[in-house]
């Protein structure tokens, strides 16, 4: 009983209000249940809430970036300091992989162009400080990493060729995304080659073929066979001069190199060479070659991409650059074999299929129209020429290579009703008129291309110049060199024989042509005829309104490929993965986007370059 009323003694004392042990264990339980409230409201507002409006923020400052990233230019943007915005059009936009590297680390480190956010002007942008190197004392320079930038704690990168990306959304200029900076080179490297140009050559005196801003002297039209203006005798090497000329009338040369969409350098690399491919120790013939890179590597300009936006023109053959060792009897100079060359792109007659950073521009025909209405009544006229040869040939035999057909070729000509051949030599030929020429490529329906002295010829052009369509025995001869100037279907206005099938005697050329039909060959010729502005060079001193001719074509074509390779170093990707040397000749013929090679029916004929074949390598005698 006892032990009952003890147990409630508290409760009557309570119930009292007396007590002190009851007033400590009262203060205890209110305490601890406002400390239990605390910590639940500050889990709630200060816990929770700072999550919720960090992710706020990320996704706000997400919603500006995307906004802020399309920047459209004024018209004046292009010539403006470089933006202060960290912000790039959309098609450019930047990458935040603080790894990335630009794709080549070599020469030159020129002071790079610095854009800074209004957030991040007040502390350094990198954390280092940049050592600026005087060109002179950079022998070996490298291409400046990406300019990092920090707002709001969003890191972006910069290049130093953005500037020159932009100008192509700035939709009211209309050379936007077009402009070529033209580099200044001292005269020995071109006009000084022209005041010699008895030295050109060690067969032909060059001089009259330099005339006329390279065209050579005017063609008399006495049988009728070209049209009254835009002919001339154009020597087939001539391309050096002709292309910078027209260059110099190019309307979007700029003196900014940094909005540049390319940059061009006046080399005449193929007049050089000529001077020295016979009788000339090596140390000729690489001279101004070694002259130029020591040239264009100290110059600020070549440092943005490390000489990935440079580009010259050759006119001659690719071999007579790529020799590939420095024995006194090996062909020609390293020009495309030096280091820092490896990075320009050089336009040439005829590239190497394995090669990466060459690419072939057609050779100069005798047509140099002045205006698109030579051009309009010269395509009409072969339109409707009356061709009376089903197919023919001019050219030589080359009986001390076993390799070539040319000889079963002039023999099918000879024993066919329907064939026509203009047999050539080193003597006084037909072959060496123009006209005698012309005029048979004329009155044909095909004219049979095979390999010159290398892969290509010069006959190819001046066939499709007569609304000829050509025949190819191997696709080293065009399908896989003028990928800019002619259509990858090439059975729309070309028919190819391999090479092998003339040499075993399986196939007659007549019986193979026969079976084209006269509505596919008229097709065929419409394609070929459509063909002749994209394969001529147009006066160098005048513009054509409408067509793009062989230099329009050539010019776009760099800045397409300057343009990808800028975006490709943004985004941190190679040009192409695993770039293989010997599967080099597929590359051209990738659709955009396409990133493999694949298989193609014609790797037996580009299986590897045939040690004991030289044939791109022999002497390039003009036929």
């Amino acid at each position: 009983m006892r032990r009952r009323v003890a147990a409630s003694g508290p409760t009557e004392q309570m119930d009292k209000g007396a007590g002190k042990n009851h007033q400590n264990r009262l203060c205890f339980l209110v305490t601890l249940s406002a400390f239990f409230w605390i910590l639940l409201l500050y889990f709630h507002f200060i816990v929770l809430g700072t999550n919720n409006v960090s992710e706020s923020n990320q996704l706000e400052t997400s919603i500006k970036n995307s906004e802020s990233s399309f920047v459209h230019l004024t018209n004046d943007d292009h010539l403006a300091e470089p933006r202060k915005e960290a912000t790039q059009p959309s098609t450019f936009r930047e990458s935040t992989d603080s790894q990335f590297k630009p794709v080549n680390p070599e020469p030159t480190n020129p002071e790079p162009v610095v854009h800074e956010s209004p957030q991040s002007q007040s502390k350094p942008i990198n954390p280092e400080p940049i050592v600026h190197q005087s060109p002179a004392s950079q022998p070996n320079p490298v291409i400046p990493e990406p300019i990092s930038q920090e707002s709001a704690g969003h890191e972006v990168k910069s290049f130093p060729f953005m500037k020159a990306l932009e100008t192509i959304e700035n939709k009211s200029d209309p050379c936007g995304g077009r402009y070529i900076y033209v580099h200044d080179l001292p005269s020995r490297f071109n006009e000084d080659m022209l005041k010699d140009c008895k030295s050109l050559s060690l067969w032909t005196n060059m001089c009259k073929y330099t005339a006329n801003a390279g065209l050579g002297p005017p063609l008399a039209n006495t049988e009728g066979v070209f049209s009254n203006t835009g002919w001339y005798t154009t020597n087939q090497f001539a391309v050096d001069v002709i292309f910078n000329n027209r260059m110099k009338q190019y309307k979007c040369l700029t003196n900014d190199s940094s909005i540049a969409a390319a940059i061009f350098v006046p080399f005449y690399a193929g007049f050089d060479i000529a001077r020295y491919l016979w009788g000339y120790n090596i140390s000729m013939r690489d001279a101004a070659s070694l002259d130029l890179v020591n040239w264009l590597t100290k110059r600020p300009e070549w440092g943005i991409m490390g000489g990935k936006d440079h580009f010259l023109v050759a006119g001659r053959i690719t071999w007579d650059f790529r020799r590939g060792s420095d024995e006194e009897s090996d062909w020609g100079s390293k020009l495309l074999f030096l280091p820092a060359t490896k990075n320009l792109s050089m336009l040439v007659v005829e590239s190497s299929p394995w090669g990466a950073n060459d690419f072939a521009i057609p050779y100069p025909t005798y047509f140099h129209p002045s205006k698109d209405a030579e051009v309009f009544d010269w395509q009409n006229r072969m339109r409707k020429l009356e061709r009376k040869w089903l197919f023919s040939f001019a050219g030589a035999p080359r009986p001390g290579d076993p390799l070539s057909i040319r000889g079963q070729l002039m023999e099918q000509c000879r024993n066919s009703e329907v064939g026509k051949l203009l047999e050539c030599d080193f003597g006084e030929s037909k072959c060496h008129s123009p006209s005698s020429i012309m005029q048979m490529f004329q009155t044909s329906i095909f004219c049979l291309q095979p390999q010159g002295d290398s892969y290509t010829r010069r006959s190819a052009f001046d066939s499709i110049l007569a609304g000829c369509i050509p025949v190819f025995f191997h696709p080293g001869s065009a399908y896989t060199q003028y990928t800019w100037h002619l259509p990858k279907n090439y059975s729309s206005y070309s028919v190819f024989i391999p090479e092998d099938d003339i040499r075993k005697r399986n196939v007659s050329i007549e019986e193979r042509l026969k079976q084209i039909s006269p509505e596919q060959i008229m097709e065929m010729r419409e394609t070929v005829i459509n063909l002749i502005p994209r394969v001529i060079y147009a006066d160098p001193r005048s513009k054509l309104a409408t067509f793009k001719d062989s230099f329009d074509v050539a010019v776009q074509s760099i800045i397409d490929r300057v343009t990808r390779l800028r975006r490709l170093t943004i985004e941190g990707l190679p040009e192409y993965d695993n770039f293989v040397e010997q599967n080099g000749w597929k590359y051209a013929l990738l659709d955009e986007g396409q990133r493999s090679v694949g298989p193609h029916e014609w790797d037996p004929f580009f299986s590897k370059p045939k040690n004991g074949d030289d044939r791109g390598r022999k002497k390039f005698m003009e036929e």
